[in-house]
């Protein structure tokens, strides 16, 4: 996309806070001194069976990016693509009800939308949220010394992948889990994270895997992401698909990405594990040693999940090290 979009028309707005051309979650439109506004739009196709499920796990996705740059998610407005002469309109009817219900959940208006006629069906929304100007996190910032810490379990995309290819291999209480993962949103990991303050960088982890989102935290910046992998949580069975090669070809793409710039020092089902796609994954925020015990603290009084799963260093050759 970088090539497609490279050399495009646009207006200069010194406005304009935070644009598609940091790779960041979304974009951030200063109105004032005390306000900005954070946009953003995400829709895909259905990676669960039910309608209802796929609804909310699209919003929660969509949403997702305002919780990632700090702000607080207001309207949001349908995308919508459907198949109406081979799906019943029942079944467009439920997906739109389990992204209102989400909606409703967040505290989020819904204010219009848009559906075309299509051959598979694809949602999502398009989210307008506000937040401070001074406020904003954007996905770089990340200082030496900082821990990283991770709001959600991997292997969304590795158990989706094995229930697509085996719908009896994976069972009906880890595939439950997985779905409420994807369904969950980062409303409290984001609002929690403002009270402890002092994040250097946030980001939430989607179809680049953690690896192309990890890298797109690094940047430019003059520093390395190393990677414990042993401290990396994932869903029960995951791994295990992951050694019996039952991996999505986004992954196999994402690895092409991101080898220039990372080093893999485990084994090869663990590396392609962390490239693989997820869906409506975590955040990851950066933030010193200090503030990372007091923030997991916080999400542990609530109930809420959180690890530290690497830290930032000196630069190195890497731009990321997964060891």
């Amino acid at each position: 996309m970088s090539e497609v979009l490279s050399g495009l028309n646009n207006i200069d707005d010194p406005a304009v806070m935070v644009s598609g051309s940091t790779y960041d979650d979304a974009g951030v439109y200063r109105v004032s001194d005390e306000l900005a506004l954070v946009q953003t739009v995400d829709f895909f196709t259905p990676m669960v069976d039910d309608p209802y499920d796929f609804g909310c796990i699209a919003v929660a996705n969509s949403l997702s990016d305002v919780y990632a740059m700090g702000g607080v998610p207001k309207t949001a407005m349908n995308v919508v693509a459907f198949p109406i002469s081979c799906l019943d309109v029942s079944v467009l009817k439920d997906i739109l009800r389990g992204g209102a219900d989400k909606l409703v959940e967040a505290g989020v208006a819904l204010i219009g939308g848009h559906t075309v006629e299509d051959n598979e069906p694809k949602y999502g929304v398009a989210v307008t949220g506000f937040v401070h100007p001074d406020k904003v996190w954007k996905n770089s910032g990340a200082q030496v010394g900082d821990v990283l810490v991770l709001t959600k379990k991997l292997g969304v995309g590795l158990v989706t992948t094995a229930f697509k290819g085996d719908i009896d291999l994976v069972s009906k209480e880890e595939m439950k889990e997985v779905t409420d993962s994807m369904a969950m949103l980062n409303r409290r990991a984001s609002e929690v994270a403002m009270v402890v303050e002092n994040i250097h960088g946030c980001t939430d982890i989607t179809g680049f895997g953690l690896v192309g989102h990890l890298l797109e935290m690094v940047g430019n910046e003059d520093v390395t992401f190393k990677i414990e992998s042993g401290k990396l949580p994932f869903f029960s069975s995951a791994l295990s698909y992951a050694k019996e090669g039952l991996i999505p070809a986004g992954a196999y793409r994402n690895r092409d990405y991101v080898m220039d710039k990372t080093s893999f020092f485990v084994e090869e089902f663990m590396a392609l594990a962390v490239v693989t796609p997820e869906t409506s994954g975590g955040l990851v925020l950066a933030m010193g040693a200090d503030v990372a015990e007091e923030y997991i603290r916080l999400m542990d009084e609530e109930g809420l999940p959180a690890w530290i799963i690497g830290k930032v260093t000196e630069a190195e050759d890497s731009k990321l090290i997964v060891f």
